[in-house]
């Protein structure tokens, strides 16, 4: 059964779905009409630019004249007119010839200034005696400072003003009719059909005034969708017109016509448009070398700009590594004209700029992760056109013709490594920095399985109301994992952002997990509150949220998951059972653990409740036992206690090669860089 609420709340948004429909189409006829007066001012300029080259013309022309006058002139001086033997010479002829032509013109012009003259005095007479009735018979100061022709020009202007209002107005009027007319059609339409309805639903019942509201609904939305339906075909047969009338245009701008295709959208009926298409067309596309030419003078701007005053917000809305390849294509322009000193300074100023900008911004963590990014691509950038043949691989044949020509930068491809590896470091120490805080409350204090908070082990429970940081941070540990994922999901939309390299994203999160496995192992093996059995579950359960993080970012085969094996184990064997039997499972278990910790967690273990007992102290030494006979034991330092949060795996950069071509990307005008010349 259909509620009578739901059908008038349906039956108020369709009518407001219609208004705005209608603001919609209003709002795109203003902007229509707005395009057009700005075709319009356009034009104004274009014929005030051809007026003033009508004038450039006629002086020209002017000059021309005066120049042939000369030339008459001179050829009169020295050319003899007699005879020579009886005949006139060809030069003598043509000036001759020129000199009765000039005549003629000469008598017609005296005949056409005679009767302007008559003209002008004619008027003249005319004007005195208008001006002898008008101005009390003082007619000579009629027209001082030409004031009659001013007063015309004045009019006529005004003439012309007050005509285009009128007609803008008229036509506005016009549109507003045709709209009022169609509101009103509508409305009746409308009116008619809820008249209809009403005198329907005054003799029905509840049950069917619903039914047949849903009926009139029903027959208004079909009416309406053929209407969608029709305009759908119209547009679709429009869009068909215009898409084969852009192949035309296509073929003949590849055959050199585009003139051709300007007076043709002239001479359309929508002629601003194609005025505007036509705009467009300024020439052929050219073949780009994928260089930027700069001046060595323009080399400290360049690095400014480019480097030190580059915000990370702005290059996260650009091209993935647009910094990198902006220096690349200037390398490229030093080596193509073969100017060592040039690159050598680039190079140089390049690697001084980023390490200022990492120094300078160092707990800046967007920024540094932005540089490690542009400093790997540029690193693989310079590989890749090195020309040698194992980067070439993945090449596309655009690619090998742009490889460097003059230059051998490999010793420079070091440094980068090296400059990539420093500002890695860095950005590892500041992100163990920032996530130090929430390590041991995320993974060792958060409590998310309820009923396992009132399971306290027996030997603290006469203690633990007096634990007063447990009461003030109680609130703040049960939102700690949530921020440690959170602070996860920031590093990797970061790296995201500009486009780090996936390999060495893993690197990343495979070093910070270790050090949080660390941290928070080292606390465990401190505490004697955390070693039971209730909190071994809750550990366990932490760390499977940490483990999920990874196969969601596609990063479980980064290394990073085996990287919290120590502390996965100890939370293991703080369920295991504890007993003879058990010796060999947990001894294979806690692989990752060395003897101390493992005989550290066993001595500080402490029953959950009165019915477990303490680990016997024969088991913990049958544990050392079975411990020494493992061969990797003495290898991995059984005698070590604490992790060390200070070790660092080694860091590769494997080589990661673009698709991107040189000679498609353009320099934004956000960076700055209006002196670089893309070649």
């Amino acid at each position: 059964m259909v509620n009578s609420e739901d059908v008038q709340l349906l039956i108020k948004m369709q009518k407001r779905v219609k208004y705005l429909e209608a603001t919609k189409q209003k709002l795109m006829d203003e902007l229509d009409e707005r395009d057009d007066h700005e075709e319009k001012a356009n034009y104004d300029g274009d014929f005030a630019f051809h007026s003033l080259k009508m004038q450039e013309l006629e002086n020209e022309n002017d000059k021309l004249k005066r120049e042939v006058q000369r030339l008459m002139k001179a050829i009169a001086e020295t050319t003899n007119f007699g005879d020579n033997g009886g005949q006139v010479s060809p030069a003598a002829k043509e000036f001759l010839d020129q000199f009765e032509a000039m005549t003629d013109e000469l008598e017609r012009r005296r005949e056409e200034c005679l009767q302007l003259r008559a003209m002008m005095a004619d008027r003249l007479i005319t004007t005195h005696s208008i001006g002898k009735e008008s101005y009390g018979g003082h007619d000579d100061i009629i027209n001082e400072d030409n004031e009659l022709e001013m007063a015309y020009k004045t009019q006529k202007d005004l003439n012309r003003l007050l005509q285009t209002q009128l007609d803008k107005v008229e036509q506005e009027l016009k549109k507003k009719e045709r709209t009022y007319h169609d509101e009103l059609s509508e409305l009746r339409r409308e009116n008619d059909r809820q008249q209809k309805l009403i005198n329907k639903n005054l003799s029905l019942g509840t049950e069917a005034k619903i039914e047949a509201t849903m009926q009139h609904e029903i027959t208004r939305m079909t009416s309406e969708n053929l209407d969608l339906r029709e305009t759908i075909d119209k547009q679709s047969d429009q869009i068909r017109k215009l898409k084969k009338m852009l192949k035309i245009y296509a073929k003949k701008l590849k055959d050199g016509e585009a003139a051709e295709i300007v007076a043709e959208l002239e001479q359309d009926d929508g002629g601003g448009k194609g005025a505007a298409v036509g705009a467009t067309v300024k020439h052929r596309e050219r073949t780009w070398m994928g260089m930027l030419e700069f001046r060595r003078e323009d080399e400290g701007a360049l690095i400014k700009n480019l480097i030190l005053d580059l915000k990370p917000k702005l290059a996260a809305g650009l091209i993935p590594g647009l910094p990198s390849y902006v220096l690349f294509m200037c390398v490229r322009h030093t080596d193509y004209i073969n100017d060592d000193d040039k690159v050598k300074s680039l190079l140089t100023g390049t690697i001084n700029g980023i390490k200022k900008t990492i120094k300078k911004h160092g707990d800046d963590l967007e920024r540094i992760t932005l540089w490690l990014a542009n400093t790997c691509r540029l690193m693989h950038t310079l590989k890749q056109y090195s020309g040698e043949k194992q980067f070439q691989v993945d090449n596309q044949p655009r690619q090998n013709e742009m490889c460097l020509r003059n230059f051998d930068l490999s010793e420079y491809r070091q440094v980068f490594s090296d400059l990539a590896i420093w500002i890695y470091q860095t950005l590892i120490k500041l992100m163990e920095e920032l996530v130090q805080p929430n390590i041991v409350p995320a993974i060792l204090e958060h409590e998310a399985i309820a009923g396992l908070t009132a399971s306290k082990p027996a030997g603290l429970r006469g203690r633990s109301s007096s634990n007063a940081r447990e009461l003030d941070d109680e609130k703040d540990a049960m939102h700690s994992l949530d921020q440690l994922m959170r602070t996860l999901n920031s590093y990797m939309r970061i790296m995201t952002q500009h486009a780090v390299d996936p390999e060495l994203v893993k690197q990343i999160f495979r070093q910070l997990y270790y050090f949080m496995c660390a941290g928070a192992l080292n606390n465990l093996l401190l505490r004697k509150d955390m070693c039971n059995w209730s909190k071994g579950m809750q550990i366990r359960y932490n760390l499977s949220h940490m483990e999920q993080w990874l196969r969601d970012n596609k990063l479980n085969e980064s290394g990073a998951q085996s990287a919290l094996d120590p502390i996965v184990q100890a939370s293991q064997l703080l369920q295991a059972r504890k007993t003879d039997t058990d010796v060999d499972s947990i001894c294979e278990m806690c692989s990752k653990l060395t003897m101390a910790q493992i005989v550290k967690i066993l001595n500080l273990y402490t029953p959950v409740d009165e019915f477990e007992e303490r680990v016997p102290i024969p088991f913990i030494r049958k544990i050392q036992a079975r411990l020494k006979q493992r061969a990797d034991m003495a290898q991995t330092g059984g005698n070590t206690l604490l992790m060390d949060t200070k070790f660092s795996f080694p860091v590769t950069f494997p080589f990661n090669p673009s698709s991107i071509l040189l000679d498609s990307i353009d320099v934004p005008e956000q960076l700055h860089l209006g002196f670089l010349k893309k070649l």
